[in-house]
């Protein structure tokens, strides 16, 4: 006789993590028509029975911070995310995307990527179809792919800017009109009444337009600011997304927007080296907010924001080498053996160094950056820097690297973190993971494809903090999984998810804990036009779910696409 339950899975013994920051325990988990049934000790067998016994069972990774606007139209894989676990990406972070779109305008949207998130223009115009006008049909157009994971969008106002004021919009120094900021409100209430997950707003110096124009909103002055948020507070929906340097009054400036909205600010919150404790300011600021009752968080990373170095990679240490260009069209592995036997090459490029501003910003990265091994170390010691050994070596940081990048077959990495790794250890980062009014993200997963590798954050969370930290003290797996999972959910309104109990998805990864890892970082040229773009590998990821349904197995995708788009907040199941 079948069994009377209608659960399709049962998946057994498992060290269950539920997301909700209790402790770990030994229990079941039966799934039925894509949600959790029971957490317990469930009886009688079941379709599908998965033996879980000495792994970890925990929620699927939500990831509120990356750049897949462009991709997620075309690659219905969504890697490398997918490769760790991350069953809902969230996208169109720090004001930039595709829609709403003018037709005809594809190109400046284009360039506006490529330049704050390096991603070459050439991929960006071959892979997206720009089949939309308004943001509601490029919803639409997502909402039309199947994929491996749950995505989300948010309204970038980088592209409704343009959209709205046209040429002018790209300047920020250009002001609305009084029609133009009606629009604005108009727009962003469309959006949101669509689905937008929120609105996201670049104020930093550090992004530019592939032309080098600062991003359009850099100075957007407060009655823009009030038109998006009169809208957010109308749709009744939405989170305030942030990407900012922090200046004189900034925090002000943004927590009266989210004042006004009703709905919570999220800002990037890192440190930076020219003023390493402005983010112990910025995080005052945010906890005297919340208790004042304006919903603030800050969005953290877990390891340190670093450039990867190498000869085929974006920044090459030696690119701007007269000498260099002159071999720069043979295959890497015929370049590396150049470098390291032809004497006088290897003389012009250590000692006749050019003097430019590339070569003294890499006279000062050789300082911090450090050899990438094939287990990398993301907390390595200062003193294992390539200036540093080098002059124990009694030679040139130039020298080493030289020796260094030219090994092999030309694909090695040197990593250069230029960010939250002022004091030359992860202290500050267990600081800022650690508070209760930060959510993880920085990820940047999508971006910077030829320069930095963090899509795999959410595996390194849990190796390096609960399991493989020896530069100091660690953080329990089970505060790191429920802020990964559960928290991020909450932060975006994704109430369904990110919790391991009845009622809720079944979004589910099966971990070999001890296997977990993540690979050396590797250059592909995958992506649409041949676009190179750097890789990073996992282990041990046995088995991951989305909705119920298999999607990887020990590190294979199964075919299976249930992923969908995420329209605006989703109800708790607990409250229904």
């Amino acid at each position: 006789m079948p069994p009377t339950s209608m659960n399709d899975i049962v998946i057994r013994n498992g060290t269950v993590v539920d997301g909700s920051g209790g402790s770990p325990r030994i229990a079941d988990v039966a799934v039925s028509d894509g949600v959790i049934t029971d957490v317990g000790a469930v009886t009688g067998r079941r379709r599908r029975e998965i033996d879980a016994d000495g792994h970890l069972v925990l929620p699927g990774w939500v990831d509120i911070h990356t750049h897949y606007d462009g991709q997620a139209t075309w690659d219905p894989e969504m890697t490398p995310s997918s490769w760790h676990g991350v069953t809902t990406a969230i996208f169109g972070n720090c004001g930039v995307g595709f829609a709403p779109l003018q037709p005809g305008t594809e190109d400046y949207l284009i360039n506006l990527m490529e330049g704050v998130e390096d991603i070459p223009g050439t991929v960006l115009a071959e892979g997206i179809d720009f089949r939309w006008t308004s943001y509601p049909e490029y919803l639409d157009a997502l909402a039309a792919t199947p994929r491996v994971m749950d995505v989300g969008s948010q309204l970038p106002h980088g592209a409704l800017r343009f959209f709205v004021m046209g040429e002018r919009g790209a300047d920020h120094a250009e002001v609305p009109t009084a029609p133009e900021l009606d629009r604005i409100t108009d727009l962003v209430t469309e959006a949101l009444d669509a689905g937008a997950l929120g609105f996201t707003t670049s104020r930093t110096t550090k992004h530019k337009a592939a032309d080098g124009r600062l991003t359009p909103s850099l100075s957007a002055g407060d009655p823009e600011l009030a038109a998006v948020a009169s809208a957010m507070k109308h749709a009744g929906a939405g989170v305030l997304q942030v990407n900012s340097d922090f200046g004189p009054g900034e925090f002000s400036t943004l927590r009266a927007a989210a004042e006004l909205s009703g709905r919570p600010l999220s800002v990037l919150l890192l440190q930076v080296d020219n003023a390493p404790e402005l983010w112990r300011e910025t995080l005052a600021e945010i906890h005297a907010a919340n208790a004042d009752g304006v919903a603030a968080n800050g969005q953290v990373g877990c390891r340190p924001i670093s450039v990867l170095l190498g000869l085929d990679v974006s920044v090459n240490p030696f690119g701007n080498h007269p000498a260099y260009r002159d071999i720069a069209h043979l295959p890497a592995k015929q370049r590396a053996a150049r470098m390291r036997d032809d004497e006088s090459l290897r003389r012009a490029l250590i000692e006749d160094r050019p003097a430019d501003g590339f070569s003294k910003w890499m006279d000062y990265a050789l300082t911090r950056a450090f050899e990438l091994g094939e287990v990398p170390d993301y907390e390595a010691d200062p003193r294992a820097s390539v200036a540093a050994r080098a002059a124990e070596l009694g030679v040139s940081p130039w020298e080493l690297a030289l020796d260094l990048l030219s090994d092999g077959d030309g694909d090695a990495l040197l990593l250069y973190p230029f960010e939250n790794y002022t004091g030359g250890s992860l202290d500050v980062i267990r600081e800022m993971l650690a508070d209760p009014h930060t959510i993880c993200g920085i990820g940047d997963a999508g971006a910077h494809v030829g320069t930095i590798c963090d899509a795999s954050y959410p595996t390194y969370l849990l190796t390096h903090w609960a399991r493989d930290r020896t530069r100091g003290e660690g953080l329990p797996l089970e505060f790191l999984v429920h802020k990964q999972t559960r928290v991020n959910a909450l932060a975006y309104g994704l109430a369904d998810r990110g919790l391991l109990a009845p009622g809720y998805r079944a979004d589910i990864n099966i971990v070999d804990f001890d296997a977990l890892g993540v690979g050396r970082p590797e250059l592909v040229y995958d992506l649409p036009s041949g676009g190179k773009r750097l890789i990073q590998r996992s282990t041990g990821y046995r088995h991951t779910f989305v909705a119920g349904t298999e999607v990887s197995a020990d590190g294979e995708f199964t075919g299976a696409r249930p992923g969908r788009l995420v329209r605006g907040a989703q109800a708790d199941p607990a409250n229904q």
